[in-house]
């Protein structure tokens, strides 16, 4: 045993050698962290030039890189001797250096610098066509957006996903230190989630069609007299069959003649098959689309929520999240729509609107607080450039308890408003817009606030009828700066008033068959949210525009512009 032992081990090591060994990099974070206690250590740092410049005529060159590990970037010395100047000062290139970290002079504004020893490797640029500026020249974020491969190097976008990854991270931790289990939902989907039919299709009959049309330019369909002495062929072999028999004939006679038979009467189904082929979507009598063709032999969709399959692990394991990219094919374009966006979607088993509320408020001031413990640079830089109250505002809403209001009590108190007039009419059964709900939180209460128990009329069929019949258990979380950050509600747990909403939504019973079945059995009150992730970026940072806080903004000018159109 322990001789295959070491020969395993032996084996192991001899297949990596003919491979370069591997690079022990350390992180510009962590050299800037430890300061002057490093002073005279050797390491390997890797890094972007954000700015470089030869010093000393020519004798020398300053490089401050960046990693993205951090906002600050370190300063590294490289002497002519060691490395062409030439080929590392441009903006954009990517170097990994060796070298000795240093306490640089005094009244300089770096704590450490690198005199580098060696340039292990070299990515060049053509400064000439670089799309991004040098130093302290910047690019407006809409200048950004044309070059949204190239954009992370910047120091708002970087911070930006610095600060997007520690509320993902921080979504996790909260939901497990709450014992909640994540679940992954599916992306597609045959059941429209709000009911509000602005969903992406997902389908193969286009892709099904073109190759038909090209089948049958290369290869027509068969004519009628084809199929017919194709028949007749079939009717010959049959009757050979036949006297074969007839005549007790050897097995295998009658087996060569029944494989004959069997190869004829293929060649008869394929040119049938074939003889129906027809350019163009398949269509049923009516006219309309036959998506028993298509993939899944139904309509499919990206889906608009994982809410509904997440209620299915919720009425079985208690306390579950899903946390996942999302789709809406609206026809907007402001600075607050995406057609593709991240949600964060708990379900809580024996849990009312109360307890929903709950769960949301608490989650809401965790991500603040946790900004506020981890990402302190990242937002000093966002103070700095974007917003001077982001700080003060995670600081408010991490400390302060979330004010609970009615819908009926909202509406009353923008009604009495005197001091703005607002665009859109303030009256009982509208979906309250952004400025309302702004107005709510920044104006009137001055902190968040949750709004609960809306009309019928614009919430989504899941949510629990009251027992008014005019409300639904339904809540918004309110928060300055974005307006609405979280919806949610207690789900219909009754079966047939669930089935009602359904129709009474104007959607077909069939494809929430399923959904149903949790109601027939072993129906059990639960209630949940969903926060939009990037609101919570846009809440947090202070960026205006929605498409500057997610990595890869979907719209049609992004798709566009990564086609080469």
């Amino acid at each position: 045993m322990a001789a295959d032992a070491a020969a395993a081990a032996m084996s192991a090591t001899s297949l990596c050698d003919d491979l370069e060994p591997a690079t022990v990099r350390t992180r510009i974070r962590d050299v800037l962290a430890a300061g002057a206690a490093r002073a005279g250590d050797r390491v390997v740092v890797g890094g972007w030039v954000r700015t470089g410049r030869e010093q000393g005529k020519g004798s020398f060159a300053f490089l401050e890189l960046s990693d993205g590990s951090c906002a600050a970037t370190l300063q590294a010395i490289v002497d002519a001797a060691v490395h062409p100047l030439a080929r590392l000062t441009a903006t954009g290139t990517s170097v990994l250096v060796e070298g000795v970290i240093k306490e640089p002079p005094e009244g300089t504004k770096q704590n450490v610098e690198l005199k580098v020893s060696r340039v292990l490797e070299v990515g060049e640029v053509d400064a000439a066509v670089y799309p991004l500026p040098k130093g302290k020249v910047k690019l407006t974020l809409e200048k950004l957006r044309d070059v949204v491969h190239l954009r992370s190097r910047t120091n708002t976008i970087g911070a930006v996903a610095r600060i997007r990854h520690q509320l993902a991270y921080a979504s996790h931790r909260f939901f497990d230190e709450n014992g909640f289990l994540y679940v992954h939902t599916p992306i597609i989907t045959t059941s429209d989630c709000e009911g509000a039919g602005e969903m992406f299709q997902v389908t193969t009959l286009f892709s099904q069609a073109e190759k038909t049309e090209k089948e049958l330019r290369e290869n027509p369909k068969p004519s009628d007299s084809e199929i017919e002495a194709a028949k007749v062929l079939v009717k010959e072999k049959g009757d050979v069959v036949a006297q074969l028999k007839a005549a007790k004939a050897s097995k295998q006679e009658i087996s060569t003649a029944v494989d004959e038979l069997n190869r004829a009467k293929e060649i008869v189904s394929k040119l049938e098959e074939r003889f129906k082929l027809k350019p163009g979507i398949p269509r049923k009598d009516d006219g309309s689309i036959a998506f028993e063709n298509d993939f899944f032999k139904r309509q499919a969709f990206l889906t608009v929520s994982g809410q509904l399959q997440v209620e299915t692990y919720a009425c079985a394991l208690s306390s579950v999240y899903t946390f996942g990219p999302t789709f809406r094919a609206e026809n907007s374009h402001t600075s607050r729509h995406l057609a593709e966006f991240w949600m964060v979607e708990p379900e809580i088993a024996f849990a009312n609107l109360q307890d929903d509320m709950n769960c949301a408020e608490k989650y809401v001031q965790y991500l603040c607080k946790w900004l506020l413990d981890h990402c302190q640079e990242d937002m000093e830089f966002m103070v700095k450039n974007y917003d001077k109250s982001a700080i003060e505002r995670l600081e408010l809403v991490s400390s302060t308890p979330f004010v609970r209001i009615s819908y009926t009590k909202a509406v009353e108190l923008l009604k009495n408003v005197t001091d703005k007039k607002f665009d859109n009419k303030v009256e009982w059964g509208i979906d309250l817009a952004s400025e309302h709900e702004r107005y709510l939180t920044e104006d009137i209460f001055k902190k968040p606030v949750i709004v609960y128990n809306y009309p019928k009329g614009i919430k989504a069929f899941y949510m629990r009828l009251n027992d008014d019949d005019k409300t639904v258990a339904a809540m918004d979380v309110l928060v300055p700066k974005v307006g609405e950050l979280i919806g949610g509600s207690q789900r219909e747990e009754r079966l047939d008033v669930l089935k009602q909403r359904i129709l009474d939504a104007g959607l077909p019973l069939e494809p929430y068959e399923w959904y149903l079945d949790l109601r027939r059995f072993g129906s059990v009150k639960h209630s949940g949210f969903g926060l939009g992730f990037e609101r919570m970026i846009l809440f947090a940072t202070g960026m205006e525009n929605i498409r500057d806080v997610i990595p890869f903004p979907s719209s049609k000018k992004f798709y566009a512009q990564i086609m080469g159109k």
